[in-house]
């Protein structure tokens, strides 16, 4: 069999190519440790899954086996129990991934002659497939290797087998490595990304190398803030583990695929990968195993993928992950999970029993390049006319900002809406926003951000947005950003509102301005309706149907009025034609244009040429294609600059 200290070689190997690894730069990050000294005590962090090896080596090996070869072994490397502990978790571990290792027949039969079960993503084989494997693909000297990455297989789900069974797929695009097909039979579009799909053997591979570069590397992936420098440092780590451990007799032309495949394990959020890189997709959804994960498509929708997850471990070790890098917990008693990933995307998880199914993913993605009006025009979200006209009641003509909530439903866009409409703010005032989840991206100088926390394992520690929103009035706001309106911070924002925090702007649930009025109202919010007079506008949007697919709308505009008769109503002064697909002036009166003139004595014609000048200059935006957020931004302050020398 293997020699015991199998793994304590290859790191040793590693560490004499330390020479080399200066040469590449990788000695001189500062994020990096290497574990020069393997008796160091700050090093039994990386050891802690130890137990969780010795147990899985007890189911197969057997306790008696297992108990001689650490007391044999233990003798031969001293008393100290700091490497006692060290080179009894390697031990573990060789024998955990040894059957990828055995060279022979004999060497099987001189396990237990009971069944035995390795469970590796749920995959559970007996003594007899073991030796069929291990004839098959798990001997190192047969050379046996796949030639390329597309040749790992994996067993198949229904639906994949459903799939196969198609006679006819139709391209509809690709772009880079994707392909976006059109089903026979099937009414989704199917959304195909090459994700090679290592075999068990493969996989014992993959941990190993994961073992040895965690016991190499000592600091923890995430707190490498850079995702490319964190990804190519343990990328090179991995090949030169590979590079310097001839005795796994591993092809130079597969080094890629177990380094890619280490570092999207340990870095990353595993076969997810791929799918957080594209940038057209605005969620992924895991929805439990053995079945497709779904996306959402900027242009095409709702689709299925051809990645699977085969087992609940799996959509588990991911969510696990995701919850250790914020500091929270996911268990039976606490099933939910509500989080940021490090670039910003929103996730939310549920393990069993919860979801009764399974465990699910789901991730909104955060865009690193954010929508800004220019784009809004272009989707046809909302018109030049409109967006002029929301650039100056966000601004308040210079004088008395508005008062904006914006409803809608899940998905619908109303984050992406406030956050443009935030860009409109200048950059003289003191903006604080507060969310569940921090989404809002501000070019704003002078801008505080606040984010919620739940309550910890012992029920203590929450950070309500009701706490927050307290809290930001002592601070001098100029304005306050409520990223989702749901509970009792309702009425401390509508405090504010009515006690001279003017610029407000938050979003809810609600399907059109009656509704949102009447949410408002009542529980859990409970907003005096004498409050609802600090609300100046209620934008409505909403995510259509339409011959042209899925898309999003501004459907209605309207102000609050009557409120101080006790006779609160909506006056609608933009609606949606479904027909021309224009947002569309109604003929209502615009109330809040009376409240302008008393602020700066400005006339109607007066008026109508700020809004007309603002209008032309998000032409000249959209016409110049001139929508990435800094330029934007820049535009933007330098008309508030022109305006305020004039």
């Amino acid at each position: 069999m293997v020699n015991k200290s199998y793994l304590d070689n290859l790191i040793n190997k590693y560490k004499s190519s330390k020479d080399s690894l200066k040469e590449n730069n990788l000695e001189n990050s500062s994020s990096i440790h290497i574990n020069d000294n393997l008796n160091n005590s700050d090093s039994n962090e990386n050891l802690k899954d130890s137990k969780e090896v010795s147990e899985k080596s007890l189911n197969l090996y057997g306790k008696e086996n297992l108990d001689s070869s650490n007391s044999s072994y233990s003798n031969q490397l001293g008393s100290s129990n700091n490497i006692k502990e060290k080179y009894t978790s390697i031990d573990n571990l060789i024998k955990e991934h040894s059957e990828d290792l055995f060279k022979n027949k004999t060497d099987l039969d001189k396990l237990d002659s009971s069944n035995i079960f390795l469970k590796d993503d749920n995959i559970i084989t007996s003594k007899e497939n073991l030796k069929e494997n291990s004839k098959e693909n798990l001997d190192i000297n047969s050379k046996k290797y796949p030639q390329n990455s597309n040749d790992f297989s994996e067993k198949k789900t229904d639906f994949e087998n459903e799939l196969e069974k198609e006679t006819k797929s139709h391209l509809i695009t690709k772009y880079g490595e994707t392909e976006i097909y059109r089903l026979d039979g099937q009414t989704m579009l199917h959304y195909k990304i090459p994700v090679p799909k290592a075999n068990p053997s493969q996989k014992m591979i993959i941990n190993t190398l994961k073992e040895a570069t965690t016991r190499i590397i000592s600091t923890d992936p995430y707190k490498i803030r850079d995702p490319l420098q964190r990804r190519n440092i343990y990328y090179q780590k991995v090949i030169d583990i590979l590079e310097n451990a001839s005795e796994i007799n591993i092809p130079k032309h597969l080094f890629s695929f177990y380094a890619d495949s280490v570092v999207k394990e340990m870095t990353g959020y595993g076969v997810l990968e791929s799918l957080l890189n594209d940038d057209k997709l605005e969620e992924i959804m895991v929805v439990g195993p053995n079945k497709p994960v779904y996306v959402y498509h900027v242009d095409y929708g709702m689709m299925t993928t051809n990645i699977t997850f085969y087992s609940d471990n799996s959509i588990l070790e991911i969510i696990d992950k995701i919850s250790r890098t914020i500091g929270r917990q996911v268990d039976i008693s606490t099933p939910l999970l509500d989080a940021r990933l490090p670039d910003g995307s929103r996730v939310n998880a549920t393990i069993p029993p919860a979801s009764l199914d399974g465990s699910t993913i789901t991730i909104r993605k955060f865009r690193e390049d954010p929508y800004t009006i220019t784009d809004l025009v272009k989707m046809k979200t909302v018109n030049l006319e409109v967006a002029g006209f929301l650039w100056c009641v966000v601004d308040g003509f210079g004088a008395k900002p508005s008062n904006i909530l914006i409803s809608g439903g899940t998905g619908s866009g109303k984050t992406t809406t406030l956050n443009v409409l935030a860009n409109f703010i200048p950059e003289s005032d003191r903006v604080l926003t507060i969310e569940d989840t921090a989404e809002l991206q501000l070019p704003i100088k002078h801008v505080v951000r606040f984010e919620g926390r739940p309550p910890g394992l012992e029920g203590k520690g929450e950070l309500s947005l009701e706490i927050l929103t307290k809290n930001t009035l002592r601070m001098r706001p100029d304005r306050i950003i409520v990223g989702e309106i749901r509970h009792k911070e309702a009425s401390t924002l509508f405090t504010a509102m009515n006690t001279g925090h003017d610029g407000c702007m938050g979003t809810i649930h609600a399907n059109s301005a009656k509704e949102t009025l009447v949410r408002i109202t009542s529980p859990p919010m409970n907003v005096p309706p004498l409050m609802l007079a600090g609300i100046d506008f209620i934008i409505i949007q909403k995510r259509l149907r339409t011959v042209k697919g899925q898309v999003r709308r501004i459907t209605s505009i309207a102000e609050v009025t009557g409120v101080l008769e006790n006779k609160p109503a909506v006056n609608i002064i933009f609606k949606w034609n479904p027909e021309s697909d224009v947002l569309e002036r109604t003929e209502n009166p615009i109330y809040y244009f009376e409240i302008i003139k008393t602020y700066t004595n400005l006339s109607d014609s007066q008026i109508k040429q700020k809004i007309e000048k603002r209008i032309n200059i998000l032409k000249g935006l959209v016409n110049n294609n001139i929508r990435d957020l800094k330029n934007v931004s820049n535009i933007i302050q330098e008309e508030y600059i022109r305006a305020f020398s004039s």
